[in-house]
Formats: structure tokens, sequence, C-alpha cells
């Protein structure tokens, strides 16, 4: 093979993702690591580590994927079978030049792809792209001598040092949702070791995810999670994604919480410890945690939404925490500043034992603004830049005013609007928020009749769940009106 071209869907914003046997193939990971190979070498760099998640291909794409980096004369650690966030800990550990995931992350079973961490800095954006210009051209090197492979399994490392880096002072109820993925790795030791009454869902890794799904951000995911809870009487539940970077909170009556009030418990937390530090939101957070950290003397940054742009971010500003709407948590108070979903979560079981007020009275303050959740709509790859760049040429023309960081987010009515195309999926996702349920209605309202102008036909966008949402809205608080 002297040179390769990877399917144009795959090379996305902050990783490389597609779907096994059609977009993605063992050849996609070969040239991943020559390319990979050829550029860091070119950096001086010497040892990469490699891991992978519980899914079916993970290892086949792991084993080719390594081919082509030692091909390069790199040394490859092969660290096993673990969440994302533990990776990212061996690459620190090992004190490596850069490390590479196989993980298809929360996407479904047939999904995979791969995320590559540097030792200082995330690989993202203009990177990616040029891995696929190398290939292309078929620029990579040929060394003399290839490198060599080497194992080392470092769960016991990474788990102990998940504990040694929280507190926990008082034993909680508590069911843990692992997804069937990678979580399963660690929770089992992990839980043995702290106080409290756990319930295990799903600990077996399984990449056909026969539980359910790998993604927790979505309810119908949970419901298992939140029927234990209920049923037990738990003070609360967690779930993780499939690679464990992402974590959700259910409360003590099975109510989700969404990833921005999540995130202002931590910011809570963070800010009791380290006064006026700088703490980054993504752009679907709420006003309410902005609003919060400013109130509490923190510094508040919205930043675009993904986890390479947040660690740029966290960089750039030397902000001790950030997360985002789906789930992803980076801590740097006390951690790594990486994305965990393993430690995010024994932070929230830290807060809580550390406070005579639960979680369900803690979402029960957090939740008098009337919000939706993301709302999720399908369309091509190809069109989904298309329509938020139609959205704006209809804000520019009715002269509203709205922030492009990342898609469109529009202030008025009381609240907000945002709609922007997902780096990860064939979505448009929108949010709103606004002060009474009427406002938020009437922004609803105003983003489907926006959507609805010929664009959902002429872009393949299906509209449905965002008319299911209005319709749900609607009848929710029609009983609240006179």
């Amino acid at each position: 093979m002297k040179n390769h071209i990877f399917n144009i869907e795959i090379l996305r914003a902050y990783d490389i993702r597609g779907t096994y046997g059609k977009t993605v193939f063992e050849e996609d990971a070969y040239a991943l690591g020559r390319s990979l190979g050829s550029h860091l070498a070119a950096q001086g760099a010497k040892r990469v580590a490699v891991g992978y998640d519980g899914r079916i291909s993970s290892p086949i794409l792991a084993k080719s994927l390594v081919q082509g980096l030692i091909a390069c004369g790199l040394d490859c650690i092969d660290v096993g079978l673990g969440p994302t966030p533990y990776l990212y800990f061996s690459v620190l550990h090992l004190k490596v030049d850069a490390g590479v995931m196989v993980t298809g992350s929360h996407n479904p079973p047939q999904d995979n792809g791969f995320k590559i961490m540097l030792k200082s800095a995330p690989f993202f954006g203009e990177d990616i792209q040029k891995l696929g210009k190398i290939a292309a051209a078929g620029t990579w090197i040929w060394p003399k001598e290839p490198g060599k492979l080497s194992t080392d399994y470092l769960m016991a490392p990474y788990t102990q040092g998940l504990l040694a880096k929280t507190h926990i002072s008082k034993p909680l109820k508590i069911a843990w949702d692992c997804g069937n993925g990678a979580a399963g790795c660690v929770l089992p030791k992990m839980l043995s070791l702290i106080p409290g009454s756990h319930t295990l869902l799903n600990a077996e890794v399984n990449g056909n995810f026969p539980g359910h799904l790998p993604d927790p951000t979505k309810k119908s995911n949970i419901s298992e999670l939140i029927e234990t809870v209920i049923q037990n009487k738990l003070d609360l539940g967690i779930a993780f994604d499939g690679d464990a970077d992402r974590v959700v909170a259910v409360d003590g009556q099975g109510r989700m919480l969404y990833g921005d009030q999540l995130l202002t418990l931590f910011a809570m937390a963070v800010l009791r410890e380290s006064p006026g530090s700088t703490i980054i939101g993504d752009v679907k957070c709420s006003d309410v945690f902005f609003d919060f950290v400013k109130s509490e003397g923190g510094k508040p940054i919205m930043c675009r939404t993904g986890h390479s742009f947040i660690k740029q971010k966290i960089i750039d500003t030397d902000a001790v925490l950030a997360g985002e709407m789906s789930g992803h948590y980076f801590f740097k108070d006390r951690y790594y500043g990486f994305d965990d979903g393993l430690y995010a979560a024994l932070r929230l079981v830290e807060f809580l034992t550390q406070s005579t007020t639960t979680l369900a009275q803690y979402l029960d303050v957090l939740s008098q603004t009337k919000m939706t959740p993301e709302i999720k709509l399908h369309c091509l790859d190809k069109h989904k830049q298309d329509v938020v760049a139609f959205i704006a040429d209809e804000l520019d023309e009715l002269e509203i005013e709205y922030s492009d960081l990342d898609g469109v987010r529009v202030p008025g009515q009381g609240g907000w609007w945002l709609a922007r195309a997902s780096n990860t999926e064939s979505l448009v996702v929108v949010r709103a928020e606004a002060g009474t349920s009427d406002e938020l209605i009437d922004l609803v309202e105003f983003i489907y009749l926006i959507l609805n102008d010929n664009i959902s036909q002429e872009y393949q966008l299906d509209l449905r769940p965002l008319a299911s949402h209005l319709e749900f809205l609607q009848a929710k608080y029609s009983k609240e009106r006179p």
C-alpha cells in the first residue's frame, strides 16, 4: 500500500469515526497508523500508547493501527481494553508522545473510530485533515527498522488514581449503569473500595450492548436505571456511555439531570475550593450555569461544543473546570484536565456526601427556568451546515442578532435558542430556554417556522422531533394557563 483515500465522511472535527465494514475498515486503521506515525516521527516522537473499547471491531482495528504505527519506526504500548480516559491516563502515566483510542463512543454497535491525544495538547480539526492528505499523497516514512510492540495494562494505577483524588465522606445508595461499555472494566473493583450501597447494572463488557444502546443522554436508554432508583428508593443513579468519558445522573425521583445542570453543581463545588476560577461551558449550556458562575465570583466562558475544542480552551484560559451538555466534564483542579466520566461521577458522589441537600433538592433549584433538552433533527452530513447557514441568513434578513460561535445562538423572548450542526452525527441540534412556559413555546414555534419554510424537504431535514416536542410543550403547559 503506497497511498490511501479515507471516506470523506469519517474525518470529523475532533476524531475519526464511521461504520465498521461500510466506511471504516482495517485498511483505514493501518493507513491512519502510517499517516499519524509519519506525522509524529517527523516531530521527533518515539512512543505511542494504544487502547480500545469493548466493541466487537475494536481489537481488530487496534491491531491494524498498531501495525501502521510500528511500520513508521514508532514503539507502541498496547494498554488493552478500557475506557477512553484510561487511555488518556496511560499517555500521561507512561510519558509517551501520543495516544490513540479505538472507540465508537456513544454510537451504535456497528460504529467505530479513533480519538487521538498528544502528550501536551489535543489533536483535532486541521490536524485530522492533515492525516487524510498524508494518506492520499502516500508521503509515509520508511525507516530502516520498524518499531517495537509491548503491552502494559495500567487499570490498577488508573483506578487507584481515581480514588486518591476524591474524598467520599459518607455512604449513599447508588445504582450504576455501565451500559455494557468500558466502564465495566473499572467499576466493580472501584465500588468495592468506596462506602455506600452500590447496585451495578449491565456491568459485563459486551460490544453488542444487549442492555441498551450506549448513549445515556437518551432517556429511553436509562429506563432500567431510573426504575431501579425509584423501586429501591436510592439516592441517585449514574450512567456512562460506551467508552466512559461521559456521565449522566438521575436523582432519587428518577429525574435525569441535563448536562449543564450537573456542571452547575460541579462549579459550585470547585468555586468553594478555588474562588474566582475560570469555568467553561459549551454553547449549548443554560444561562442558569453562566449566571451562577458569575454570581459566585467565577469567570464563565462559553466555548464551541467538542471535547478537543474545550481541551484547547482549558489550556488557553487556565480554566479549572469545563463541561458540555452532552455529559463530558473536565476537572483540572485536582485532576488532569481531560474528560473522564468515572472521575466526574466520583466528584458528584463526593459533593453529595459533603452536603445535607439531596440531588433532587438541588435539581428543584436548578429547574426554575423552562428549557428543552437537546432536540436532535436528522440531516445528511452534506446538508447539516447548509441548514445552519440558512437559519443565519433568515436571521440576518429579519435583523435579529445572534452569536455564531458554534452554529447560531439567539437571545430573546426572555431566554435564548440554539441551532448547530453536530460534529459527530448526521444531526442538527436545537435547544431553547426561557423564563416562562409561554416564552419557551414561542421560541420553539419560531424555530419550527423558520425550519419549516421549504428547507426541510430541500435539505432532507427531519422536523418530526421538533414538532413532537412543540406539541408536548403545548400540552404540558396548557394546564398552567388560566
